[in-house]
């Protein structure tokens, strides 16, 4: 058993170093994201800024108002 645990390691091992040099000797193709990544990102990122700013400046809220003071009870109809 030992021989052929030892053996069925080695061909573990190979089959590794086989697949790690087969990869290190392809040359290295831009995918999407290296081509565009860092585009998109700044894209969207200013996008989400124009979005908001637009939202926020077009909702005419009084930032940091308290109604403490200013709301008064109704009279009650009973």
């Amino acid at each position: 058993m030992f021989p052929l645990a030892r053996a069925a390691q080695s061909l573990v091992a190979r089959g590794i170093q086989h697949t790690a040099v087969r990869g290190a000797h392809r040359k290295h193709e831009p995918t999407f994201h290296d081509k565009y990544g860092t585009m998109v990102l700044l894209g969207g990122a200013a996008m989400f800024t124009a979005v908001w700013s637009y939202v926020f400046t077009s909702l005419n809220v009084e930032w940091g108002i308290s109604p403490v003071g200013r709301v008064t009870p109704s009279e009650w109809r009973g």
